[in-house]
């Protein structure tokens, strides 16, 4: 296993929804995420976690300390008690061992094991207690650059689900989509909880890879085309890094090049990052 992280970084990422819902609201409809104030599309940051993950599963299924712990259809005390069980500890209810080192020593398996925990945390109190786990890297909600304006299109289903209904008119359905949108992402890597997890220079190597491809293998006809089109890393030089996040943020703008029309592709929009600003302990890596 290699050593955890020792740099603090902070990231930006551009992706881009083309005819598509990217995170639907089930409060509303599935209607796009919106801020009713703004009109600016959102994305949670659960959105993107699920996707990174689905990616992890997807290339390193194979690989030894790459499991997820959150997945679909997931029995949690049933995974849980693989921990208890590798120690060759009784597990106690809703409690961990009272025993410190043993304590230690659950947790650690599951980060050890699962890389959306060593990532991102968990919280893992249910009845077999393996404790919680404040995860190094953290997403902030995505905001499209622009106001949004979803559309509802219709859609018509040929097929009929019981054989009475089988002389009835063809039925009608809706669904949800944005024209066009570019989103605007920020996260945040933190070196120190990056060694009491275990996340390694091997984790964050595939972690950018998963932002930069987590689309590609999650296309749906609900989604249309999204893409992730600029990821923008600023790596400190050190742990707890150099300059403050918000500072680092405002170095890289977006402008639209043409606002008396609407955007319908990445190529109306100019991203720029101000280099004269940056501070000198910081470096900007491009992909």
């Amino acid at each position: 296993m290699s050593n955890p992280i020792d740099k603090r970084y902070e990231f930006v990422l551009f992706f881009e929804v083309e005819n598509g819902n990217p995170n639907g609201d089930p409060d509303a409809g599935n209607m796009p995420r919106i801020d009713p104030e703004t009109s600016q599309g959102l994305v949670t940051d659960v959105c993107l976690k699920r996707k990174v993950r689905n990616y992890i599963d997807l290339v390193a299924a194979d690989k030894e300390r790459f499991d997820i712990y959150v997945r679909e259809n997931a029995v949690l005390n049933v995974v849980n008690e693989a921990a208890y069980k590798a120690q060759g500890i009784k597990p106690e209810t809703k409690k961990l061992p009272k025993d410190a080192d043993q304590a230690k020593l659950i947790t650690s398996y599951m980060c050890n094991r699962f890389y959306d925990i060593r990532a991102f945390g968990a919280v893992m109190t249910t009845e077999v207690n393996c404790g919680q786990v404040r995860g190094p890297v953290q997403f902030g909600f995505a905001k499209s650059i622009d106001s949004i304006v979803p559309q509802e299109v219709t859609i018509t289903r040929m097929a009929v689900t019981n054989e009475k209904d089988a002389d009835k008119e063809r039925t009608m359905g809706r669904k949800h989509i944005i024209p066009y949108a570019l989103y605007r992402a920020e996260g945040y890597i933190s070196a120190p909880l990056a060694q009491r997890t275990g996340f390694a220079e091997e984790d964050l190597e595939l972690f950018w890879q998963a932002l930069l491809n987590m689309f590609e293998h999650d296309h749906s006809a609900a989604r249309g085309r999204m893409s992730s089109r600029k990821l923008i890393i600023f790596e400190h030089a050190t742990s707890l890094g150099n300059a403050p996040a918000h500072r680092l943020f405002e170095l890289v703008t977006v402008q639209r090049k043409d606002a008396a029309k609407p955007p319908r592709a990445f190529g109306d929009y100019e991203i720029a990052i101000n280099y004269e600003a940056k501070p000198a302990e910081v470096t900007i890596i491009e992909q």
